[in-house]
């Protein structure tokens, strides 16, 4: 059932219905399926009991109800001699490859299999051949040690490798924001890819081709929901689950107040590009043109097709606007006096637009003529569509406002100032300033005041060059002191209410910054091992902030770049390390590094 979270207990939460139960010499067996989708779960297990190293006859019986089945045993036992109960279990479930069924897949399993010895043995050696791959290590400056900081990046990328692994590859699961450890978002996959992916893709990208592909299956769905909007191309929700469409809830119990708001968060379009972001940096990585051609082409260029229409230009300016979105920072959704969700020009997500249609067009020049005429064929797409995506690259609608600010959106201008030192100084923590708002009679769309990166997070996915070469075939300028300025000003506006946002910040402080970007780190470090926002991680881990920390030393700190098909490294190491070691894998190659100070 789910009783994980307080405030879903009160929904259905009645998700197995039992098939029934057996019981055969020393195995017990269970059977159970899941009521929407059927699929059905079978456990095998067997017990045994020891006692100086011997095994115990001892006497048992069965004990079952309908969802239920387990041994009794009766056993003397004598003081001073340990006793031990070895039970084993197997599980499949009906979508398993290479099984007849399931129950006789489980009662096979665990009859073949080994002692406990036998299994930790072999589980010790996987998480050998993991922890090779995968782990960071830090080195003090000083000779001193990393001890906790080495630990919590051990423990979250132990998490990482829980939820994505070489065991999820063929199983068609995405990876949920909140892992597989907690009910919060019910298992929902969100954008926190693009925080994840680029750990495994360095490390082990056959798991990351393997996620991109969950997202191919679904892309018909994708397809389907851009069209009810009146877009063509693919437009993939905010909150997917098992086949693809969009479950993002349309009301939100704020538990502060107790009352229930709308929830516009669907309109975060920007998870297109997120998706159209991981297809290229995995591409970049692995210079897989298979997948490139066979997978990827068709996703990327749906999505450019998606941003090519929703796309409106306005004739008077000659630009072109995308209208009625969200960006990351999802404190507003709406501005002030309108009856109309949704913000326009929000600067994240025309620039991401803009970005995705460049990867489009240079992607039609990779591929092979053959395969370009069929994929062109199939999605419909012409050259007077390219011609279009061209004249969007240069055409796409930033806003800015005072010296150089990039605006978060239009009309970000003529919101208030917050009073961040006074909010403070009445709640303590103001992480949820939107609920501490609603609560009392207010919202977060009347201020200058944002939950996480936005603007921002173009620093974070783009080198200051890529960002450079954008805004000036786009026509703006981009001055030296444009990063620096931006990054001081949304960083005094921010209530970091997601855990990402600690990652975004500490990033894009790290060249100009060094002290504060440690500080921020080593606060991003701390989200779920001492669950800062209060009482969220009991709901689950907070799976892209994790990945994030990990990639935050493994990319930030050393700056590691692809480009041109080459693997750049430009180290800045803060001040407490002194050197970071670590294997990565680059297009094929195994490279064990170790990134000093000098």
């Amino acid at each position: 059932i789910n009783a994980g979270v307080d405030r879903y207990k009160k929904l259905s939460s009645g998700h197995l219905e039992p098939l029934g139960t057996s019981a055969s010499g020393d195995l017990i067996q269970l059977k159970a399926q899941t009521v929407q989708s059927e699929l059905r779960i079978a456990l095998s297990a067997r017990t045994a009991l020891f006692s100086g190293g011997r095994t115990l006859k001892a006497e048992s019986k069965v004990a079952a109800e309908k969802a239920f089945v387990g041994r009794v045993f009766k056993v003397r036992a004598v003081q001073g001699r340990p006793l031990a109960a070895e039970k084993i279990v197997s599980l499949h479930s009906s979508r398993d490859k290479a099984i007849s069924e399931c129950l006789l897949a489980s009662e096979k399993d665990v009859r073949r299999a080994g002692s406990f010895d036998d299994l930790l043995r072999t589980h010790r050696q996987a998480w050998k051949c993991l922890w090779d791959r995968f782990r960071i290590e830090l080195e003090w400056a000083g000779g001193g040690n990393p001890g906790r900081q080495q630990l919590i990046l051990d423990l979250y990328t132990f998490h990482l490798l829980q939820t994505a692994s070489f065991h999820t590859m063929d199983m068609d699961v995405g990876v949920p924001s909140r892992g597989w450890h907690g009910e919060a978002y019910r298992g929902h996959i969100f954008w926190d890819e693009l925080f994840i992916f680029p750990v495994l893709n360095l490390r082990a990208p056959q798991i990351t081709r393997a996620l991109l592909i969950y997202r191919h299956r679904r892309l018909r769905e994708a397809r389907e929901a851009a069209r009810r909007e009146g877009y063509e191309g693919a437009m993939y929700p905010w909150q997917s689950g098992s086949d693809g469409r969009e479950e993002s809830q349309t009301v939100h119990l704020n538990p502060r107040s107790g009352r229930w708001i709308p929830d516009n968060s669907h309109l975060q379009r920007h998870v297109n590009s997120a998706i159209a972001y991981n297809i290229w940096h995995y591409y970049q990585v692995t210079d897989d043109l298979e997948f490139l051609s066979f997978y990827g082409a068709e996703m990327l260029l749906e999505i450019a097709r998606f941003w090519a229409g929703i796309s409106v230009r306005n004739e008077a300016a000659d630009r072109y606007e995308i209208l009625g979105v969200m960006g990351p920072d999802e404190y507003h959704d709406t501005m002030p006096g309108s009856d109309r969700p949704g913000l326009d020009n929000n600067a994240y997500t025309n620039v991401m637009a803009v970005w995705v249609l460049f990867r489009a067009l240079e992607l039609l020049d990779i591929l092979g003529e053959e395969r370009k005429i069929e994929i062109c064929e199939t999605i419909g797409l012409g050259p007077e569509d390219v011609e279009r995506w061209k004249d969007i690259t240069r055409k796409m609608k930033v806003v800015f406002h005072g010296d150089g600010i990039i605006s978060q959106f239009e009309g970000y201008d003529r919101l208030e100032e917050f009073d961040w030192d006074g909010a403070r100084e009445k709640h303590g923590d103001i992480q949820r300033l939107d609920r501490i708002l609603e609560a009392e009679g207010d919202s977060p769309n009347r201020y200058k005041a944002s939950k996480q990166a936005d603007v921002l997070m173009l620093f974070y996915l783009f080198s200051a060059e890529e960002l450079e070469d954008l805004f000036e075939r786009l026509g703006y300028p981009f001055e030296e002191d444009t990063i620096p300025k931006n990054i001081e000003y949304y960083l005094r506006r921010t209530s970091h209410g997601s855990t990402l946002s600690r990652v975004a910040h500490s990033w894009v402080l790290a060249r100009s910054d060094r002290p504060r970007s440690w500080d921020l780190f080593n606060e991003a470090l701390k989200s779920d091992v001492a669950d800062i926002q209060g009482g969220t991680t009991p709901e689950g881990i907070h799976l892209g902030a994790m990945a994030g920390t990990v990639d935050l030393v493994q990319r930030c700190y050393t700056e590691i770049r692809l480009r041109d098909g080459v693997l750049w490294l430009n180290p800045q190491l803060p001040d407490p390390l002194e050197a970071i070691k670590m294997t990565l894998r680059y297009r094929g190659q195994t490279l064990r590094l170790r990134v000093g100070k000098d």
